[in-house]
């Protein structure tokens, strides 16, 4: 009995994880970028996007505790396929990954 049990909730964990895996890599021109990427690295891999947004700054601390702003961006690209993609960067690097159908 415990095995039926134990079955679907490590199913569940592991399609938790792909989607986690997933939802922070952004393929383009047949590579992958992921969280961490540089700006550099995404553009030399996924070309200039359609549009990029200044979101602004926000305040994040150092590995020694000492406090500096790093610059928000949004980068869009698409649509393709009617997708647009999303990418966020703080302080250059990609920090998060979106989609969606239809407008932006």
């Amino acid at each position: 009995m415990p095995n039926r049990i134990s079955t679907p909730i490590i199913g569940a964990v592991l399609v938790l994880i792909t989607y986690q895996a997933q939802a922070d890599t952004y393929r383009c021109n047949r590579q992958l970028v992921s969280s961490e990427a540089t700006t550099n690295e995404v553009l030399e891999k996924c070309g200039e996007p359609a549009d990029r947004l200044q979101i602004g700054s926000r305040e994040t601390l150092d590995n020694y505790g000492f406090r500096y702003e790093v610059r928000v961006e949004e980068w869009i690209y698409g649509p393709e396929h009617g997708m647009y993609h999303f990418l966020r960067f703080e302080g250059n690097r990609l920090k998060q990954v979106d989609s969606r159908r239809g407008n932006r």
